[in-house]
């Protein structure tokens, strides 16, 4: 048995519950920040967990079937937390029209790269890009509400996706290098 395969698997479930936080409605003040990060990351979340999805169902190396098995669960967990959030608020589930320009220019992992990747000849490298560049929109997304966000709740979980997206990336770069 080798040591890395089950200290990465380690890590990275370590990761994922450090993303993880208490969901609870706050009686602290929110602004446009706040709102307009939830609201963003709804989708973002759900299109991780569709690619998460494909890697946990696909993938033969098992590190990389338990991180995105992880990563799928982990985000489903934090989007019903989301929501929540926006609930408590009274704030639209969903983002304006043409927010993601207006907010950073940050756009959507491209579709046409979640449906290539269905259909991926090298499967678990092209999933591995994928994922370190979705992940890492998520990075830039929660840097943004760190330094934006009046919700403390807010601020806190940005900073644990900031911290275990980034962790995430840094597993995903290492499979990537076998």
């Amino acid at each position: 048995m080798r040591v890395w395969p089950a200290l990465a698997a380690a890590q990275a479930a370590l990761l994922l519950i450090a993303a993880c936080a208490p969901a609870k409605s706050q009686d602290v003040p929110v602004n446009a920040e706040d709102v307009m990060f939830v609201q963003m990351m709804v989708p973002h979340h759900r299109q991780g967990i569709e690619i998460a999805k494909l890697g946990a169902a696909r993938a033969a190396t098992p590190e990389l079937r338990t991180l995105t098995a992880a990563i799928a669960s982990t985000q489903q967990d934090e989007v019903e937390m989301m929501l929540r959030w926006l609930h408590s608020w009274e704030q639209p589930l969903a983002p304006p029209t043409g927010a993601h320009e207006h907010h950073g220019g940050m756009p959507e992992t491209d579709v046409k790269r979640v449906q290539a990747l269905k259909k991926s000849k090298d499967f678990e490298y092209d999933l591995l890009k994928l994922l370190v560049a979705h992940q890492g929109d998520a990075v830039r997304m929660a840097a943004a509400e760190v330094a934006g966000g009046a919700n403390p709740a807010v601020q806190k979980w940005a900073g644990q996706v900031r911290d275990s997206r980034e962790g995430q990336i840094a597993i995903m770069k290492n499979l990537l290098k076998r």
